[in-house]
């Protein structure tokens, strides 16, 4: 059976994962940025959750994956911190000005890594040329690659993710992410990737009774101050019944 990877943002969601029969599930902080790292408290406690492969993100900020010579540090002492926490994977991505997979450092995170998976994210997306990064990743030794085949959503790509599973030819894990509904997975699914990721998103409403209209903590426009990123269990149980 094709291995399913859910996007998680909180225990509770780690939790109705492992319940639910989920392969893996991706740790993340910050669903506004697209990911970062999450907290070591998050990883800690996620790691006692019994039948669940854990899949960490490595991600120092939101933005660009153009990282410092700091940032690049930040992320080999947080592979070496979710290693000691016991995690399955790390969840990774770098690259060049250019657009393109940067080699050098990429490799030095898969070998921080040791024994764990190395998932490259959908960076690669970002990159000028798939077919090139592609090569790229399956030279430094990653695991598996997440991709929406270099469209927005999975569904939009999906000749490209079918064209990057015939070029993998099993050298590396294709894995669909990106827009994944129950309306869609089969035929991604179909494309021949190894995995399919998938959020499974609601806005969980904030129970406060009292709220300030005044104040933004966060000051961003948009972003609802009372609701949180939470997940929605008939989703998630319609997605994988389309899987059997």
């Amino acid at each position: 059976m094709i291995e399913t990877e859910l996007c998680t943002f909180t225990l509770e969601a780690c939790q109705i994962a492992a319940d639910m029969g989920i392969t893996r599930v991706e740790l993340c902080a910050s669903p506004y940025e697209g990911g970062t790292t999450p907290s070591a408290a998050f990883i800690r406690m996620a790691r006692r959750i019994p039948h669940l492969k854990l899949s960490v993100m490595i991600r120092p900020r939101g933005g660009d994956f153009l990282y410092s010579d700091k940032e690049f540090h930040q992320m080999l002492e947080e592979i070496s911190f979710a290693h000691d926490c016991g995690a399955d994977c790390v969840v990774a991505g770098i690259l060049t000005s250019d657009g393109r997979v940067d080699e050098i450092r990429t490799a030095e995170l898969v070998a921080a890594a040791k024994e764990m998976e190395f998932t490259f994210h959908r960076a690669f997306d970002m990159t000028c040329d798939t077919n090139e990064a592609l090569e790229a990743l399956v030279r430094v030794g990653c695991c598996r690659v997440l991709t929406s085949g270099g469209r927005n959503t999975a569904p939009e790509g999906i000749e490209n993710i079918h064209s990057l599973v015939k070029a993998s030819a099993g050298r590396i894990d294709v894995m669909a992410g990106s827009g994944v509904n129950a309306s869609n997975v089969k035929l991604l699914a179909d494309t021949g990737v190894d995995a399919i990721h998938f959020s499974a998103r609601n806005l969980t409403e904030s129970r406060m009774t009292y709220k300030n209209p005044s104040i933004s903590m966060g000051g961003v426009q948009g972003i609802p101050e009372y609701a949180s990123i939470g997940i929605d269990p008939t989703m998630i149980r319609n997605i994988l019944n389309q899987l059997i």
